[in-house]
């Protein structure tokens, strides 16, 4: 399994057991995907932490009357079929309840502000 569908369904299942928070190998791609939750509020806080020599990412999960916020994920590009998108495919997820996750040539951002930017890139999950 690739990195991002490992993080996205870890913090999906993590949130379903009622978890406050999971933890998470550290790369650059992860945090930068993990900011942008935090932006859109599917997250509530992201820290890097060293536990034992290695750089670990500590997510606190965002709750909504002891129910998780994030209620799906959906991965769109994958290693085996990258999908691109230009800025003008880029459409509303659940009628603006949810985002489209893109990954551009100005870092990973929301498809809104990819659009706004009028910037195309590798979709990568759209999440509600």
């Amino acid at each position: 399994m690739d990195q991002i569908s490992n993080l996205i369904i870890q913090i999906k299942n993590a949130g379903n057991a009622g978890h406050q928070s999971v933890d998470t190998t550290y790369s650059k791609l992860k945090h930068s995907i993990l900011e942008t939750l935090k932006k859109e509020g599917f997250v509530k806080d992201v820290e890097v932490k060293t536990e034992k020599g290695r750089k670990v990412l500590a997510i606190a999960l965002l709750m909504e009357n002891r129910s998780p916020r994030i209620k799906g994920v959906q991965r769109i590009s994958k290693p085996s079929k990258r999908v691109y998108k230009k800025a003008s495919e880029m459409r509303a997820v659940k009628s603006g309840y949810g985002a489209l996750i893109v990954s551009t040539s100005k870092g990973v951002m929301s498809g809104s502000q990819a659009k706004k930017a009028a910037l195309g890139g590798e979709a990568l999950f759209t999440i509600w």
